[in-house]
């Protein structure tokens, strides 16, 4: 066999290890559209508008038309610039457009749907390939039932920016350092979290390069050969991963003139930015103030603990650190950002190693029992998301 044949064959083999995962996600994506067209259809609203023309999906459809450029000036002296979101997604619109009998808004459409398929792939390889197969498919299933999984099937970013983050982060584990670059730059270009795809190829080159002076050192000038190129491969990677998020925040900087901080201003604009979680907190706190918001307030502490300890669950089974780097800015970015807090739930999907000491208990358990409890969360999560969406929805 030739090497063409050989690879070709090994992605045939991961595709049907991953097949049960990806028809698993397909039935409980389905499941929570049909829940969703119902639902709609009682309340005299379209399924496919709620999912593809309203909120960011006006927006990034908006550049894919227009290009950028264009702002909305709130009374307040607020500043929306439709600058604020990442090209990707909107290039893809154009793209899908242009070379079929596609709305840009059919395309972000198509774009998420394949991207999720992409994504739960990409989940399944690192659950696998951190632990085994069964572990993969719970995770891929916990992604789908989340209860903001709905966003999954909408003409937002999330589903596009984690499938590339699932595939490079598994490219690094792999060694596949050129194509955990490529990734992390197209990441880049998707959402401003891509920088925790960076750092994570970043973390894992640094280790990797520390790794093998010291065996080197161990083993002497006789030691073991090592793959040819293997450093420079590295580096490469190195050097293609930020270059997605670098370019597009300078190539703002330069357009609005306000030099590389130019985009922090952007930001402003929608009042969004980093201040450490400190408006956060403040937005918690108020919810203690009256009853029935206690409740609320109340979950939200047991969503950040629950989101805490799972993060210290993956760092107690050793996950590798390119995951716990990834995972942990993710996190820290989604609830230490100023505004949106009704954004954080959607803001932190992308964070699936979360999700893998939970596939592990999940895995240990019986057939029917998993099944059970799948099928049951899978159904909740439907109604919810078509309640959230034909109510407040993701902003």
């Amino acid at each position: 066999m030739t090497d063409l044949d050989t690879r070709a064959a090994e992605r045939w083999g991961a595709l049907r290890r991953a097949a049960p995962a990806l028809l698993g996600y397909t039935a409980v994506r389905a499941l929570g559209l049909l829940v969703l067209a119902l639902w709609s259809a009682a309340r005299g609203r379209s399924a496919y508008t709620l999912l593809t023309a309203r909120w960011d999906s006006l927006w990034y459809t908006g550049v894919a038309e227009l290009g950028y450029g264009y702002e909305v000036r709130l009374p307040d002296g607020d500043v929306h610039s439709n600058l604020a979101f990442f090209p990707l997604l909107p290039w893809l619109e154009r793209l899908g457009a242009a070379v079929g009998p596609l709305s840009y808004a059919d395309a972000g459409f198509v774009v998420s749907l394949l991207a999720s398929l992409a994504a739960a792939w990409g989940i399944f390889a690192v659950a696998e390939h951190v632990y085994d197969r069964r572990v993969g498919l719970c995770a891929v299933l916990l992604w789908a039932v989340l209860p903001v999984g709905v966003v999954q099937s909408m003409a937002y970013s999330e589903s596009l920016f984690t499938a590339l983050a699932a595939w490079s982060l598994y490219a690094v584990l792999t060694g596949r350092w050129v194509t955990a670059g490529a990734l992390a730059a197209l990441a880049g270009l998707t959402r401003p979290v891509g920088l925790a795809v960076t750092a994570a190829v970043w973390a894992a080159a640094v280790v990797a390069f520390a790794r093998d002076r010291r065996r080197a050192g161990a083993e002497g000038a006789h030691g073991p050969p090592y793959a040819p190129g293997e450093g420079a491969r590295r580096v490469l990677g190195m050097l293609l991963a930020p270059l997605g998020a670098a370019g597009y925040v300078l190539w703002v900087g330069h357009r609005t003139g306000d030099g590389p901080l130019g985009y922090l201003d952007v930001q402003a604009g929608w009042r969004n930015g980093f201040d450490g979680g400190a408006a956060f907190a403040r937005f918690v706190a108020e919810k203690f103030t009256s009853f029935p918001a206690a409740l609320a307030g109340a979950a939200l502490v047991v969503g950040v603990a629950l989101l805490v300890r799972l993060y210290v669950a993956g760092v107690r089974q050793r996950q590798p650190l390119a995951l716990l780097v990834y995972t942990g800015i993710v996190v820290l970015l989604a609830l230490c950002a100023s505004s949106y807090f009704g954004s954080k739930p959607r803001l932190l999907l992308p964070a699936f190693p979360l999700l893998l000491p939970l596939a592990r208990a999940l895995a240990r358990t019986r057939t029917s029992r998993a099944a059970a409890v799948v099928c049951g969360v899978a159904v909740a999560a439907a109604v919810y998301g078509a309640f959230w969406l034909n109510g407040s929805g993701p902003p």
